[in-house]
């Protein structure tokens, strides 16, 4: 009996997307090794010249002009692709999609971005019989995610879930499974002993990442972070801005035995593991990772748009705070430095308490679930029997 083939279709518009792809794929392989999983960034795999230049410039957009991300987030809020701008996307990059899905003969497709959702769902709206379902990878529902073709949707939470009800789209094709997390970040491991692997000292920590980008942050707050190196560790992970990392390592504020200047690592869960708190820029995947390993967070500016909205999540969870006002990172440096048991009985607090689309892998017991099923459910009412 051949594996059931999932293949994933995702894009590189920041990294968290494609990470969401891949933490699924190991996550459902781990739990069921009949499963085959491929992982595609569809746009650079297609035109492997022309997208990382498309990426290059919203890379550039989202560092030096935000706002704009933001407004134009909003402005779309409510709509799905047009099709002008979906019969673009096929003619310019996307025109061999159904080429790459009649070579790979899936079982099931899943999305973890909108631009491959919208090409799958023209495609199926031209014949393709194969189940789509939508993995919404933030802590909301843009109109672009939305497509009438998709089998099922895969939402982090029960308010996305009502958004995606008031879009018209039946409660029983949309799951909160949760937004997934890589196996790495499913098992706890002690502090202690990954600081020690590491070569960290074994004292209270923050971990301050820019994402997967390495977005800077203002020389004000690294300048009072770095001032507290005498009695907390600092771990600053500045993703793939090696410009950053370089200015930082030559920077003397930052020459200090308990600061650690690193780029961009494929051991993120062992450096949140080793770590008392975590600065970041609040994107979904890092936000979800963080949960999962239960460690607190401070968000820095967080981009209008999505990461607002993930921003709000988890601050309402009790699982993080706006780093908008100094006191908000005085009351932590005082907690880590004078108080360090309250940090580790608030953190036990917020494992204890954790809702269940947070768990590590409630994303992938939920996918498992339906891919169990016998058939998958159409929105308008066709069963198409899924291939064993």
């Amino acid at each position: 009996m051949r594996k059931t083939r999932v293949l994933l279709f995702s894009e590189g518009f920041g990294t968290g997307h494609t990470q969401a792809a891949y933490a699924l794929a190991e996550g459902l392989k781990r739990k069921n090794p009949h499963i085959q999983c491929r992982v595609i960034e569809l746009g650079n795999f297609l035109n492997p010249t022309v997208g990382p230049l498309i990426l290059s410039a919203y890379r550039k957009t989202v560092s030096v002009r935000p706002r704009l991300v933001g407004m134009l987030y909003r402005s779309q809020y409510k709509k799905s692709l047009n099709k002008l701008t979906r019969l673009a996307l096929h003619r310019i990059f996307y025109a061999q999609a159904s080429q790459v899905i009649q070579q790979l003969k899936p079982d099931l497709i899943i999305c973890t971005h909108p631009f491959p959702n919208a090409v799958v769902s023209r495609l199926k709206r031209q014949g393709l019989h194969v189940p789509l379902y939508t993995l919404i990878t933030d802590y909301d529902a843009h109109g672009t995610w939305v497509n009438p073709e998709v089998n099922e949707y895969l939402v982090s939470t029960p308010q996305v879930k009502k958004l995606l009800m008031r879009r018209s789209i039946l409660s029983q094709y949309i799951h909160v499974t949760g937004i997934p997390v890589h196996p790495k970040f499913w098992d706890p491991e002690p502090p202690e002993a990954l600081r020690t692997e590491l070569g960290f000292k074994n004292m209270p920590t923050i971990l301050i990442m820019g994402g997967g980008w390495g977005l800077m942050f203002n020389k004000e707050l690294l300048s009072k972070l770095a001032s507290r190196a005498d009695d907390i560790q600092l771990i600053f992970c500045m993703g793939q801005n090696d410009k950053l990392v370089a200015e930082m390592k030559h920077n003397p504020l930052f020459r200090h035995p308990h600061i650690h200047v690193l780029g961009y690592r494929k051991d993120i869960h062992k450096l949140m593991g080793a770590s008392d708190l975590l600065i970041t820029k609040p994107g979904g995947m890092t936000c979800t990772e963080g949960a999962a390993k239960g460690i607190p967070m401070l968000f820095y500016e967080p981009i209008p748009g999505q990461e607002e909205e993930n921003c709000h999540f988890f601050v309402s969870e009790g699982l993080g705070e706006v780093l908008d006002q100094p006191a908000v990172l005085d009351k932590w440096l005082q907690l880590l430095s004078c108080r360090y048991e309250d940090v580790l009985q608030y953190r036990r607090r917020m494992m204890d308490g954790v809702s269940p689309h947070l768990m590590p892998d409630h994303c992938v017991n939920q996918v498992l679930s339906m891919l169990n099923r016998e058939t998958v459910a159409i929105p308008h009412g066709v069963q198409v029997l899924v291939d064993q």
